[in-house]
């Protein structure tokens, strides 16, 4: 933007992107490694966007928590995958099951930051 420093909500969006786009290329790299001996699947730590004084308040005791919506999609143990035997720590069942979740969320960032814009040009009366 021209002089104008980039809310914030789209400075966290773009950073969303990039981290699931980093992402990627770390889970592509253990799926290309998936018979390599002795390899161990790498992952990118969690992304963390809070700063003091911009999370979401819970205003009342029936509000769902952050921590609960991550808890939902969880059955069993994060890492329920046996060695193989030649000491190869990934399953490509996995691996898999994160590349798709991750294009997912990546999806969801895309979207919400196409439509943040949408609504700042119809805000500033441009099409």
């Amino acid at each position: 933007m021209n002089g104008i420093s980039e809310p914030s909500l789209i400075s966290a969006l773009k950073t969303k992107m990039r981290w699931h786009e980093a992402r990627q290329s770390v889970l592509a790299e253990n799926v290309a490694n998936a018979s390599t001996p002795n390899f161990r699947g790498q992952d990118l730590t969690p992304l963390d966007l809070s700063s003091p004084g911009t999370a979401p308040v819970r205003t009342d005791s029936r509000h769902m928590t952050l921590a609960s919506v991550q808890d939902l999609g969880r059955a069993g143990p994060v890492d329920g995958f046996a060695r193989t035997p030649d000491g190869n720590g990934v399953t490509l069942e996995e691996q898999m099951s994160k590349t798709a979740q991750n294009q997912m969320d990546h999806q969801m960032a895309a979207m919400l930051y196409s439509k943040s814009l949408g609504l700042l040009r119809t805000a500033l009366g441009r099409r």
